[in-house]
């Protein structure tokens, strides 16, 4: 979606951004993504509305001028390479610097230089190989998050296999059994090495694809916090990308939250039809329009773009999202095009 399609949309021209509705959608604290600038409502105020309007027009600037600059923020699926009817998926564990954004750079540990990792995404009945070498100064193991898989590569180290230590490959080789949003994440030294981008999606279609709901688009958001600040897809407001559809489209998102704090997904003027929750389909979906996920869940909703405009989306932690100086963080929005 181009720049000027978006203020369009908005009803605004490229020069009013701040004064009218975007200015709701806020800044980034581009400074620091990590951190959560919520004052008390008793501290005293250090610096002019006009400034603080100055701030927040900035961020959506920023965030207007980056769209579909990073055609890599929804992971698409990587291709497998074929070993006879196996297909092989490799993994290399590096220590890298991560950019969340506009050069604010974190010491990162990560599956194929990128947090979180490349999505792998295969069908039920699938067999598969993850092939995992560990280039990193720490020992590590893969734990296959909600997937059903024989004991002795479930991914925790001198419970069910050695630990990966540095230089060393290791190869866990399974059939699928069990479709739905799954995920994929270090089970060593977990709290460190998840955080700092050790994780990414793992999904499963049903062989019989009569099981799922058609849908337009299909997206992934993997939440995190803590090492890399607050982010979606590794990236923190207004380094986001918006998700862009059209007036009618039903699109489907996977929400998976491998960070260490809860993070309640608000989505504005749209409701939310959760079908799905930790890869399991619900026999009674139900609406909403915040949901609440807790670290390690996966929720699946759909979304009916039946109204136009820009929404707002964003976790409703506050401190996650907003503060003096604009939105930051886990923010992005939802445009339904007429």
């Amino acid at each position: 979606m181009q720049r000027r399609d978006f203020l369009k949309l908005m009803g605004v021209g490229a020069g009013a951004v701040g004064a009218g509705a975007v200015a709701k959608l806020g800044q980034a604290n581009a400074a620091s993504p990590a951190r959560a600038p919520i004052a008390s409502p008793h501290a005293q105020q250090t610096e002019d509305w006009q400034t603080m309007n100055t701030h927040h027009e900035e961020g959506v600037e920023i965030f207007l001028a980056g769209i579909g600059s990073d055609p890599n923020f929804w992971r698409p699926p990587m291709e497998p390479e074929m070993d006879g009817n196996v297909k092989v998926f490799n993994l290399v564990c590096q220590e890298v610097d991560w950019d969340t954004g506009a050069g604010m750079t974190f010491p990162a540990m990560t599956y194929n230089g990128m947090a979180p990792g490349p999505t792998i995404r295969v069908t039920e009945g699938d067999t598969v190989r993850i092939v995992v070498t560990n280039e990193m100064t720490q020992p590590h193991n893969v734990h296959f998050h909600g997937l059903r898989v024989p004991n002795n590569v479930d991914g925790v180290p001198f419970v069910t296999q050695p630990s990966l230590n540095p230089g060393e490959t290791q190869a866990y080789e399974f059939t699928v059994r069990n479709y739905g949003s799954h995920m994929y994440h270090s089970h060593f030294n977990s709290a460190e090495q998840n955080t700092r981008g050790m994780l990414g999606a793992f999904i499963v279609d049903p062989l019989d694809a009569s099981r799922e709901p058609q849908v337009d688009a299909d997206y992934v958001w993997i939440l995190n916090d803590s090492a890399l600040g607050y982010t979606f897809n590794g990236k923190g407001f207004p380094y986001t990308q918006p998700i862009v559809a059209h007036l009618g489209d039903r699109i489907r998102v996977r929400y998976m939250n491998e960070g260490l704090m809860i993070h309640p997904m608000h989505l504005h003027g749209i409701p939310q039809l959760v079908i799905a929750q930790d890869g399991f389909m619900l026999p009674t979906p139900y609406w909403c329009d915040t949901l609440n996920i807790a670290p390690g869940q996966r929720f699946d909703v759909l979304i009916d773009c039946d109204e136009p405009g820009a929404w707002a989306y964003h976790c409703h932690i506050l401190s996650h999202a907003e503060g003096r100086d604009g939105m930051f963080g886990m923010v992005s929005v939802l445009v339904v095009q007429e």
